[in-house]
């Protein structure tokens, strides 16, 4: 398998869409289940026990949450 291209997706979803996807996103984390999820035409798939964490900036007047999730490829 040839290895992967580093990439930076971002894409902007549609409030429902977005909160569909965290839901789903929930519902593996709970599981212990792998996770699909398509990002501006990407497909990605994360691995069960990948590692989560919440992460806030604040830069001038602009505050920022990122919800990450990490795994080894």
């Amino acid at each position: 398998m040839a290895p992967k291209k580093a990439r930076d997706l971002e894409k902007s979803y549609p409030l429902a869409k977005f909160a569909a996807k965290l839901r789903r996103l929930a519902d593996a984390l709970e599981t212990g289940s792998a996770f699909t999820i398509q990002i501006a035409g990407e497909r990605i798939r994360v691995p069960r026990g990948a590692i989560v964490n919440v992460e806030h900036e604040l830069s001038g007047s602009e505050e920022e949450i990122e919800f990450q999730i990490k795994w080894k490829s």
